[in-house]
């Protein structure tokens, strides 16, 4: 079984407050996006990765392979208005693999474990559609239409994280369908085409580097 993984890195670093996208920041000694692609060459043998960037960001990508010496994935995707059209753009590059397997994962999410990943692998392997969560720990409320709120119980509700993953058929039918606003992520794709999600177990620290104080928490 051929397994994938399409690596969205599509940020333009608006919240970082710098001109750096927030996926080439260095934490330990190398960009951000060099981690996370890492993560998945650890979590897999063999696994083939498309990375998806904006057509801009592409020569100062191999530039940075250059000076860190770096084996960029050889298959790489021009990044699209949303991240739907990127992800579509990312499994265009896959061939028709009925048995394989694919996840999409967010490039600013370098600490997912090897145990997240393989688990989401083998349970899509399954002919699963799989996302990792973790439980709710803060108190959570919820907004009303007047405007006034209400504590919702937590244990109802799950964190969502990446990579989430699927048959590669499955995903590519999926993708097929026109764009809507309520696609928020990948399982909400697969969602529209009547299919139900299975949650797995994910990690804490598998969080997205979005702000600075994220950053600062990477240190």
């Amino acid at each position: 079984m051929n397994s994938y993984a399409i690596i969205v890195a599509g940020g333009k670093g608006l919240r970082m407050g710098g001109d750096v996208p927030k996926q080439f920041l260095p934490i330990d000694g190398k960009p951000i996006l060099m981690h996370t692609i890492e993560a998945f060459r650890r979590a897999l043998d063999g696994i083939q990765i498309v990375l998806v960037l904006p057509a801009e960001q592409q020569d100062y990508w191999q530039e940075l392979c250059r000076k860190y010496v770096f084996r960029s994935p050889e298959l790489i995707a021009n990044g699209g208005e949303t991240r739907f059209h990127s992800v579509r753009n990312g499994l265009s590059l896959l061939p028709d693999d009925g048995d394989a397997v694919v996840g999409v994962h967010d490039g600013v999410r370098p600490f997912v474990s090897k145990e997240t990943i393989v688990r989401c692998y083998e349970e899509a392997a399954r002919g699963k559609a799989v996302v990792p969560v973790v439980p709710v720990v803060e108190t959570v409320r919820q907004i009303l239409p007047d405007g006034k709120s209400i504590t919702r119980p937590r244990d109802e509700y799950r964190l969502v994280q990446t990579p989430q993953t699927f048959p590669l058929a499955m995903l590519k039918q999926a993708y097929e369908q026109p764009f809507s606003e309520t696609f928020t992520d990948d399982a909400s794709v697969v969602e529209a085409l009547g299919l139900e999600i299975t949650m797995v177990e994910g990690n804490r620290e598998n969080i997205k580097i979005t702000t600075p104080s994220d950053l600062r928490y990477c240190h």
